[in-house]
């Protein structure tokens, strides 16, 4: 459910993003508030719809690349995701927290929970896809 809503959180920044300048030079856009999810659901979960964890970060609207540091705490082959619990990426303005990444399935079949890793990501706006990772 967390990779669901943090899915989400990064769809809908990424669609806000859409309407932004596509200009040579990085923009820093403020992200709104999510708009309120709602009560919990009964598994005691976190509420479905939006997350706004990563509400106010700083989002470019070109791709670049970041390095990150975390622990690996989900990997979905399924859905070619793997989710880290990751310090601060200063090239996107974000602080530390857990976040599901799109990544090609060589980089999916290489981890494992528990692992801790060294990642390069790529961004574009509110969207990063881990591309390579290194285990510590």
């Amino acid at each position: 459910m967390k990779r669901l809503v943090l899915t989400t959180a990064a769809l809908l920044l990424a669609a806000g993003l859409t309407g932004c300048g596509r200009g040579e030079s990085a923009k820093t856009v403020a992200a709104s508030p999510a708009p309120d999810a709602g009560p919990a659901p009964a598994d005691g979960g976190p509420p479905a719809g939006p997350s706004s964890a990563m509400a106010g970060m700083d989002m470019a609207a070109g791709a670049m690349m970041a390095k990150g540091s975390g622990t690996i705490t989900a990997v979905d082959a399924a859905q070619g995701t793997v989710t880290i619990d990751h310090g601060p990426i200063a090239e996107a303005g974000w602080p530390a927290m857990t976040m599901a990444f799109k990544a090609p399935p060589e980089v999916v079949g290489q981890v494992k929970p528990g692992d801790r890793i060294d990642f390069d990501l790529k961004l574009q706006g509110a969207v990063g896809e881990v591309t390579a990772v290194r285990k510590r």
